[in-house]
C-alpha cells in the first residue's frame, strides 16, 4: 500500500472544508461519525465497503454512474426527476445522497437505522405514473432492487477502475456486505454476487431507455460546483469517466456516445487522481470519524498494518 498523503495547510483546509459541505447539508441534521463512542457500523470497519467509499474519487464517479443508470429505468426516472430537488438545488441533492451513503457505511447503527427507515417513511410518500402511463411507487421492491444494484456497481466500479482493481472474490464480498442496508431500505431481494447483478442487468436490456434527462443529468454535474475551485477543471473529466463505467449495451440503448466518454489521456488523468485520493486522509471527514470512533488511528484505512497490528474489537 502507498504511504500516505498529507498536503500543505491551504490545500488540505480546501479540501476538508469541500469534504465537509459535499456530505454534511447546510439544511438539516448534523451528523457526528466520531460518536457514539465504540458503536459499530452496519458493516465492518475491515470492509470493502469501508476501503472503497473513503476515495472521494471513487464516490463521485461511481454515485453519477448509479444515478446515469437509475435514470435509465423510467419508473426511477419519473420518481427522481419529478419528486426530488435534484434539477432546482443539484448540490443541495448531491450533499444529502452523499450523506445518506457515509451514514449507511460509517455511521454508527444507532444513527444508520433510524436515518434509514426516515428515506423509506419519505419514499412511502412518493408515488405518480410515468410519461408512459406506468404507476409506479417508490418503495417498490423491483425498483429498490434496481437502485441498490446499480449504487454499488457505480461505487465499486469506479474504485476498480481507476483506483485499485477488484477481483471476481471482492467483488462478491462488496454485494454481500451491502446485504443488510439494502434489506434496511426495502430492497429484500437486491443481489449479492457479481453474477447476480449481471443476470439482473441482462433482464432489464428491454425495460432501459434513451431519455433527454440522462443529458441535462450530465448537464447539471459538469456545471454545478462539487469541487474546490481549484480542481473544478476536473469536473467533465469525472463526468466521462461516469460515463465509460456504463456497460457499453447500456450506453448504446442511452445514445451515450464516444464523445461524452474519456480519451486515453483522460482516463490517465482520473487514475492518477484515484490513486492520489487513496492516499489523501481528509481527518474532518466520514471516514477518519468512524475509525475513532471505534478506537482506531485515523488514518488506520490508509496504514500499513502487519497482522499482529490489526485490532480486535
Amino acid at each position: 500500500m502507498p504511504s500516505m498523503i498529507r498536503l500543505l495547510g491551504p490545500l488540505q483546509r480546501s479540501l476538508d472544508a469541500a469534504a465537509g459541505a459535499l456530505l454534511q447539508p447546510r439544511f438539516g441534521p448534523s451528523v457526528d461519525f466520531a460518536r457514539p463512542t465504540g458503536e459499530s457500523a452496519l458493516v465492518g470497519f475491515d470492509s470493502l465497503s469501508w476501503r472503497i467509499f473513503k476515495n472521494p474519487i471513487a464516490l463521485l464517479v461511481g454515485g453519477m454512474t448509479a444515478v446515469i443508470l437509475e435514470l435509465a429505468e423510467p419508473a426511477v426516472r419519473t420518481g427522481v426527476w419529478e419528486h426530488s430537488s435534484f434539477r432546482e438545488n443539484p448540490l443541495g441533492r448531491l450533499q444529502r445522497t452523499g450523506m445518506a451513503a457515509m451514514v449507511t457505511v460509517y455511521g454508527a447503527r444507532s444513527v444508520a437505522e433510524p436515518m434509514i427507515a426516515g428515506v423509506v417513511r419519505m419514499h412511502s410518500r412518493v408515488n405518480g405514473t410515468t410519461p408512459s402511463g406506468e404507476v409506479f411507487h417508490a418503495n417498490d421492491a423491483r425498483l429498490l432492487r434496481w437502485v441498490q444494484a446499480t449504487a454499488t456497481f457505480g461505487f465499486g466500479g469506479a474504485y476498480s477502475r481507476y483506483v485499485q482493481h477488484l477481483d471476481q472474490e471482492e467483488w462478491d464480498r462488496l454485494y454481500a456486505e451491502g446485504g443488510p442496508a439494502a434489506r434496511l431500505y426495502g430492497a429484500c431481494n437486491a443481489p449479492d454476487s457479481r453474477a447476480a447483478v449481471e443476470s439482473l442487468f441482462d433482464s432489464m436490456r428491454t425495460r432501459l431507455e434513451r431519455s433527454a434527462i440522462v443529458f441535462e443529468f450530465l448537464d447539471i454535474m459538469r456545471s454545478t460546483s462539487a469541487l474546490p475551485a481549484a480542481l473544478r477543471w476536473m469536473q467533465p473529466l469525472l463526468v466521462g469517466a461516469a460515463v465509460d463505467l456504463v456497460p457499453p449495451w447500456i450506453r448504446l440503448r442511452l445514445g451515450l456516445g464516444a464523445a461524452l466518454g474519456l480519451t486515453p489521456a483522460g482516463r490517465g488523468l482520473v487514475r492518477l487522481a484515484g490513486a492520489a485520493a487513496e492516499r489523501l486522509v481528509l481527518p474532518e471527514a466520514p471516514p477518519a470519524l468512524a475509525c475513532i470512533r471505534l478506537g482506531l488511528p485515523p488514518n488506520y484505512l490508509y496504514a500499513k498494518r502487519p497482522p499482529s497490528q490489526t485490532p480486535r474489537l
